[in-house]
């Protein structure tokens, strides 16, 4: 390792002034491998609900920018005002689907700010506390919502009896998370919705089986909310 290169991941200014362009390539694979490591986390804890831009598509383009942005201006004063002045009048206008995009968004940028400073065992500990952090909120129920996977209607003719309590149990032997949503009658129907989680290929096609068994003309239909529901 050269000099220069020691000088540098020990944070000296003075070699930081005279970066070359081996130290600079060092400092871009550095965050191109922080920003894959972003877009691997994202699609590790959020890609199955996700109904966003798939904005990890962008990381590795967004944190060698941000990377070279700021290797470039960080020792010229006049040079980061100037480009402070452009950017103001930059707007983008594309909107953010998910919130953790938001989140994601910002760890990527913190990395490569972090990396283009030479601050690398702050990297280091972002991404450290990053994945205890996710590791922590997917594996505990205290960050955890209720999730739907999905939603079933039902619906049977008025000239057939039907009791929803009976139509409840049964897709509830099936399905023990679901739950009924709404009941609706109409002149010549009457319209089950359930909202239900973690439906197998067993239980679908039992369910195709059963309801049309419970009365005659009863069908039923399944709406998947994500990706994976099945």
């Amino acid at each position: 390792m050269s000099q220069q290169l020691r000088d540098l991941l020990g944070g000296s200014s003075t070699a930081a002034a005279q970066i070359g362009l081996g130290p600079f390539l060092f400092l871009m694979c550095v965050s191109l491998l922080a920003s894959l490591l972003a877009s691997l986390l994202y699609l590790q804890f959020y890609s199955s609900r996700a109904t966003g831009s798939q904005v990890y598509r962008a990381f590795p383009l967004l944190g060698l920018s941000i990377t070279a942005i700021f290797v470039c201006i960080q020792f010229s004063l006049p040079l980061s005002l100037g480009l402070l002045g452009a950017l103001s009048i930059v707007r983008f206008r594309t909107p953010i689907k998910e919130p953790e995009e938001i989140g994601f968004i910002m760890l990527v940028i913190a990395a490569s700010i972090g990396t283009a400073t030479f601050k690398l065992e702050f990297v280091v500990g972002l991404f450290l506390l990053t994945v205890a952090a996710l590791l922590v909120q997917t594996r505990t129920r205290l960050f955890r919502r209720e999730s739907v996977d999905g939603s079933i209607v039902i619906t049977i003719p008025t000239t057939e009896p039907a009791n929803p309590a009976h139509v409840t149990s049964m897709i509830r032997k099936q399905l023990p998370r679901a739950r009924l949503e709404s009941v609706v009658s109409h002149d010549s129907a009457l319209v089950l919705s359930y909202v239900f989680q973690e439906m197998s290929d067993g239980a679908l096609t039992t369910l195709h089986t059963e309801v049309p068994a419970m009365a005659s003309g009863s069908t039923m239909s399944v709406f998947f909310s994500r990706p994976g529901g099945l």
